[in-house]
């Protein structure tokens, strides 16, 4: 599926989608099982990036739930998590993957990364930056234990879960289908994802 507001994100591949306040961003696991990294960027100032810092300290919670607000930065509301209907697993804590990660597992130094794939997808839109924030991950399964340890599970995604992100102010969304295929978090095998920007 392509048009101007809806597209298939491939697996192992970025894009970046341009929002006006009050558009909602529509996401679909197709195949079940992926992860989606997603940041945003205020294109009027894209030193105002989302923080999963500031929504996690927002929010006083570790993950979003819809009707909550994703904060910026500038501790500004820029998105709001309007629908679920995935299980609600998600993740804030963990950095977008990126060449030394796959390194550090044993892979090849040229596999695609979310960090490229960010990287990428702002160019697109003239915006260059050597920092890459912390992205919020979409369908990702980090459990936390008491003792602090973190362990990285299957995706419990359903094939058709779907997740609906509104526009608090004009955004830039970058989206990456994660190419991690050395850890369990995609499962088996590596998924596309339906994106589709609705109206106001």
């Amino acid at each position: 599926m392509t048009t101007d507001r809806s597209r298939t994100l491939r697996a192992r591949e970025g894009v970046a989608v341009q929002l006006g306040a009050g558009e909602r961003l529509k996401l679909v696991n197709l195949d079940g099982g992926q992860v989606v990294d997603m940041w945003a960027v205020n294109p009027a100032d894209p030193d105002e990036q989302l923080s999963m810092e500031h929504t996690r300290t927002s929010l006083s919670k570790l993950v979003p739930a819809p009707g909550d607000h994703l904060y910026s930065s500038r501790r500004q509301p820029m998105l709001t998590l309007v629908q679920d209907t995935s299980p609600g697993v998600h993740d804030t804590l963990i950095a977008a993957c990126d060449p030394e990660r796959y390194r550090q597992l044993g892979g090849a130094a040229d596999h695609p990364s979310c960090a490229e794939n960010f990287r990428q997808a702002l160019a697109a839109h003239q915006i260059r930056t050597e920092r890459i924030p912390s992205p919020l991950n979409l369908f990702m399964n980090i459990p936390w234990q008491p003792d602090g340890r973190l362990e990285f599970h299957r995706s419990p995604a359903r094939a058709g879960d779907q997740m609906t992100f509104a526009a608090v102010i004009d955004s830039i969304v970058v989206l990456s289908a994660c190419p991690m295929d050395l850890n369990a978090i995609n499962g088996s095998r590596l998924g596309d994802i339906g994106v589709e920007v609705l109206p106001a």
